[in-house]
C-alpha cells in the first residue's frame, strides 16, 4: 500500500495561490486517473483538478473555502503496490500517468441547462422598450416560411411583454428584436406584420418567446414572465429547467432583499458585512487599478443609426444557415470591430515598457477578441482566438459558446490570455453607454449601448430609427484623438450599413 499526496499545482498560468471551492470526492471514494478531485478558484477562473493517481481517497487535507499556496498538499490517495491484492474497482489503469498540469482537459461542453442561470454576460439582460404589434391575419401565407398546425411538441409563440430591469436574458442589448419567420409549427394566424411603420423605415420587429404549453402553464402558476427567463433550449425555447433555475434565483434575491437591512437597535459594526476580496475579484481589482493609473485613458462617443443592422439580424435569424444559432446585434458589432481594426491597426496593439525609459508598441496582426462577462465571482474577459479568420456563422457560434461557458463558470485561464481588443456589451441593462477601463495589455475597448427607437433626422425628415451609442476608451500613448475617432467612425459605419462587410 502506497500513500500518495497530491500538491496544489500551477495550472500553467504562473499563479501562486488558489482557493479550494468544492471537493468532488470524500475519504473512502475510489478514484481513477483523470477523475475530478475538486474545483479551485485561481485569480483567473474556476478550474477542475483531475487526479494524477488511481486508488482510494485517504484524507482531504484542505477544507473548502481556504486559500493556499501552490505546492501545498491538498489530498492523500492510497494505491496498491506490486504484489498487494488489489480490488478490481480500485485497481489503477495500465495507462501511464499523464502530465496533467498545466494542460487541463478542456470542458466537454455538457453543461446542464440549470447551470446557465448564473450571472449575466455583460450584454445579456433585459431589452428595454419592448413593442407589441398586432399580428396581421393571413389565411395563406406567413413571413419567412409556410404555416402549419401547432403540434403537441411544438413550442408556442407569443409577443413579449416589456421587460423589467431585474430580468436576465441570453440575448444582446436590443430593445426589440425577434425572429423573422415563425417557429416550426406556428400557424398562419401568427404571421408578423411586415408593413413599414411611420416614415417607411422600420419594419415589423417583434419579440417572441418560444416555450411548450406545459412550460407556459408552469410559468403562469409561478407568476413568471417568460420574457425574463434565460432560454437555453436547442431552438431558443424556454425549458422546464430554465424555469427552475430562474425561480431559484428569484427566491434567493427576494430572501436577500427581505433580510438585507439590519435592525436599528444593533451597533453599526454588527450591521456591516465583510466580504474577503480574493480569487477572480482580487485579480480583476488589481488589473483595473493598474490599467487606470498606467494607461492614460481617453474616451469618445458616437450615436449610430443601427436600423439596417436590426434588419440584417432579422434576415440572419430567418436564414437556414443560422438555424439553431443565437444571432444578435453583438455579432455585427464584433465583425465591425474586426473590420475597423484592420483599417486602424494601432488600436489592436500593446504598449510594452522595456525599462530604463525604453518602450515599444507591439501591433498584433491577429485579433483575439475579448467579450467582458459579469459572473458571480467577478468580471471575466474571455476572448475568441483569431477572430479575424472566422466567418459570420463561425463567429456567432464562438460568441454563443463563450457566453454559455462564462455563465456556467467553466471559462479556463487560457481562454482569458492574450486578448488584443475588448467589447463590453452593457446595453441590455438599459444603459446607453459608458467609459470602460481598458483591459490590461490592450489599448482599446468598445462599450456597446442599448438599441432603442428614437426620433432621428433623415433627409430632412424626423422619423423613428433604431439608435445606439458606442463608447470607446483608448490608451492615449498609442491611440491619439484622430486615430480613435477614425476607428469609432469605421465601427459605426458597419452598424449603419452592414453590407460594407461584403466589400
Amino acid at each position: 500500500m502506497t500513500l500518495n499526496k497530491f500538491n496544489l499545482p500551477d495550472v500553467g498560468e504562473g499563479l501562486t495561490e488558489a482557493e479550494i471551492v468544492s471537493w468532488k470526492v470524500k475519504p473512502g471514494d475510489a478514484v481513477a486517473i483523470n477523475d475530478v478531485l475538486c474545483e479551485i478558484e485561481t485569480a483567473k477562473s474556476i478550474v477542475e483538478l483531475p487526479s494524477p493517481f488511481a486508488g482510494t481517497v485517504s484524507e482531504l487535507l484542505v477544507p473548502e473555502g481556504v486559500t493556499i499556496d501552490v505546492g501545498t498538499a491538498i489530498i492523500s490517495v492510497s494505491s496498491e503496490v506490486a504484489g498487494d491484492p488489489t480490488p478490481a474497482d480500485v485497481r489503477a489503469p495500465e495507462t501511464p500517468v499523464q502530465p496533467l498540469y498545466g494542460t487541463l482537459p478542456a470542458s466537454d461542453g455538457d453543461t446542464p441547462e440549470s447551470a446557465l442561470a448564473g450571472g449575466p454576460l455583460v450584454g445579456s439582460g433585459p431589452k428595454a422598450d419592448a413593442v407589441k404589434r398586432r399580428p396581421r391575419i393571413s389565411a395563406s401565407s406567413s413571413t419567412g416560411g409556410a404555416a402549419g398546425a401547432i403540434t403537441a411538441n411544438a413550442p408556442e409563440v407569443e409577443p413579449v411583454q416589456p421587460l423589467t430591469p431585474a430580468a436576465v436574458t441570453a440575448e444582446p442589448p436590443v430593445s426589440t428584436a425577434g425572429a423573422a419567420k415563425e417557429a416550426p409549427g406556428q400557424t398562419a394566424g401568427d404571421a408578423v406584420d411586415n408593413r413599414p411603420t411611420f416614415g417607411g423605415t422600420i419594419t415589423g420587429l417583434v419579440n417572441k418567446v418560444l416555450a411548450k404549453p406545459p412550460v407556459r402553464k408552469i410559468a403562469r402558476d409561478l407568476g413568471i414572465d417568460l420574457a425574463d427567463v434565460v432560454a437555453t433550449g436547442s431552438r431558443g425555447e424556454v425549458t422546464r429547467e430554465d424555469l427552475v433555475s430562474y425561480q431559484a434565483q428569484r427566491d434567493a434575491e427576494l430572501d436577500k432583499a427581505d433580510g438585507f437591512w439590519g435592525k436599528a437597535g444593533k451597533p453599526q459594526d454588527q450591521r456591516v458585512e465583510r466580504i474577503p476580496v480574493k480569487g477572480v475579484r482580487k485579480a480583476t481589482a488589481k488589473a483595473m487599478v493598474d490599467s487606470a493609473f498606467s494607461a492614460p485613458h481617453v474616451s469618445i462617443f458616437v450615436d449610430v443609426d443601427a436600423s439596417r443592422t436590426m434588419e440584417f439580424v432579422k434576415r440572419l435569424k430567418a436564414s437556414r444557415d443560422f438555424e439553431g444559432i443565437r444571432v444578435s446585434p453583438l455579432l455585427i458589432l464584433a465583425k465591425a470591430v474586426i473590420w475597423a481594426a484592420a483599417r486602424n491597426p494601432s488600436v489592436n496593439a500593446t504598449w510594452v515598457d522595456n525599462g530604463e525609459g525604453s518602450a515599444e508598441i507591439q501591433v498584433k496582426h491577429y485579433m483575439n477578441l475579448g467579450i467582458a462577462a459579469a459572473t458571480p465571482r467577478g468580471l471575466m474577459v474571455p476572448n475568441i482566438k483569431n477572430a479575424q479568420d472566422l466567418s459570420l456563422k463561425e463567429l456567432a457560434l464562438a460568441l454563443n459558446n463563450l457566453a454559455i461557458t462564462a455563465r456556467a463558470g467553466k471559462t479556463q485561464p487560457a481562454e482569458m490570455q492574450g486578448g488584443t481588443l475588448t467589447i463590453t456589451n452593457i446595453g441590455a441593462l438599459g444603459i446607453d453607454t459608458g467609459t470602460p477601463i481598458i483591459n490590461p495589455g490592450e489599448v482599446a475597448i468598445v462599450a456597446f449601448g442599448t438599441i432603442k427607437q428614437k426620433p432621428w433626422v433623415l433627409d430632412g425628415e424626423v422619423i423613428p430609427r433604431w439608435i445606439t451609442t458606442l463608447g470607446g476608451s483608448f490608451d492615449h500613448r498609442v491611440v491619439d484623438g484622430d486615430l480613435s475617432a477614425r476607428f469609432m467612425a469605421d465601427v459605426a459605419a458597419i452598424l449603419e450599413e452592414p453590407a460594407l462587410l461584403l466589400d
